[in-house]
């Protein structure tokens, strides 16, 4: 029996998290002994773990980390030295995601400690800290690095990244689209690259919607939904509370509610209130179980400008939710244009019209519910992808 080890942050509620939660539930464990090592515990999705998936206990960082700072100064530990100049460097850059990350494993690395065992294959789910801590702390007959999002590195980040990519023996992608990106900013990687889309497990998302809702939801109006992080450039919530505003003035009857939590929230709670959007654009905070809400919807609205595949969208499209998507690089992977929903450009009045045409047009609307209603359901055959890439 083969022995995985699977590595990624944490099981918070987001697209990668639900990506892996998906994958380990449909492994053949008969044939695999799991591994899954988190850098933060206590995330939404630990509880839809299978009961075969051994999750790893703490490093001694994240132990030490969860402490807080008081705790830490307390321990008198010699990472105390370390999370000082972690904190102070984040603080006095701007940085992203990805510089923090770099950042994080210049400071830390040196305290984290290697996993004794060896492993037939070990998998980094998600890029930064999970990549480096695959290619640095484990030791595997086979490594893979998975890559769930279009990613431009900036040149720093790109050249610090770049040899630890270069001790995998393949790079995931999860659409044509982030390959391409990444094949730009690693030419000389391309022949480790491959395609595994995201699981859709349908008997899963289907179970799951059948739950009760926990808080009421106004149904005498159309419901629109957007289920994302909460973050303003990747995501779109600009051009959706834009949006909102626009259909709003023009006296169109609806409820816009968002599932998802994120750095812009304070912003998105400003602008709502200052366009008094309260009772229109409603933020119902993380939902480890989003897909009731998908049933209820009218419309799922996604208005992002990068997405690796589009999780969200594969989601209301089985759940037979007509859609209206902003054109991001990967959207016509899924998408076809008044089949199963509206493709629209990055503009708040595009999705205004869009939703407007949606909610005004029944026998659109009709059509796509039925076009969405044959599409083929789930794609749960890609684990057969992940087989074959790892080996019987």
């Amino acid at each position: 029996m083969k022995k995985i080890l699977f590595v990624i942050d944490s099981l918070n509620i987001g697209g990668a998290e639900k990506s892996l939660v998906s994958l380990l539930n449909n492994i053949d464990y008969s044939r695999y002994n799991v591994e899954l090592q988190l850098f933060g515990y206590g995330g939404g999705f630990e509880k839809f773990l299978p009961s075969q998936v051994h999750l790893l206990p703490p490093l001694q960082l994240s132990r030490f980390l969860d402490k807080g700072f008081l705790g830490q100064l307390i321990c008198l530990d010699k990472k105390l030295m370390a999370r000082l100049i972690y904190s102070i460097w984040i603080r006095l850059k701007q940085t992203n995601h990805t510089d923090k990350a770099r950042i994080y494993w210049q400071c830390f690395h040196s305290y984290i400690e290697e996993n004794p065992c060896c492993y037939d294959v070990a998998v980094a789910y998600a890029h930064n800290i999970p990549t480096f801590y695959v290619a640095e702390k484990i030791k595997a007959k086979k490594k893979l690095a998975w890559i769930n999002a279009e990613i431009h590195f900036s040149s720093r980040n790109r050249s610090f990244q770049r040899p630890f990519y270069g001790q995998y023996n393949k790079i995931v992608l999860v659409s044509e689209k982030v390959r391409q990106v990444i094949r730009e900013q690693y030419p000389e990687y391309e022949g480790k690259m491959m395609i595994i889309k995201d699981i859709v497990d349908a008997d899963f998302i289907t179970k799951l919607s059948n739950q009760a809702i926990g808080e009421a939801i106004d149904e005498s109006k159309p419901c629109l939904l957007t289920v994302a992080r909460l973050e303003r450039f990747h995501k779109g919530y600009d051009i959706a509370m834009e949006a909102c505003n626009i259909l709003k003035k023009r006296g169109v009857k609806f409820i816009w509610y968002v599932i998802g939590d994120g750095e812009y929230r304070d912003s998105m709670t400003d602008f709502i209130t200052n366009h008094s959007l309260n009772d229109t654009f409603v933020l119902l905070g993380k939902k480890s179980n989003p897909y009731p809400y998908f049933k209820k919807a009218t419309i799922y609205v996604q208005t992002s400008r990068r997405e690796g595949f589009g999780l969200s969208i594969a989601e209301a499209r089985l759940l037979n939710c007509p859609v209206i998507t902003t054109e991001f690089g990967a959207v016509w992977n899924q998408m076809v244009q008044e089949k199963n929903g509206l493709v629209v450009a990055l503009e708040p009045a595009a999705v205004a019209d869009a939703v407007e045409r949606l909610l005004n047009d029944q026998q659109l609307y009709n059509h796509i519910v039925a076009y969405q209603q044959q599409e083929k359901k789930g794609n749960t055959e890609e684990i057969e992808k992940f087989y074959q890439l790892i080996g019987d």
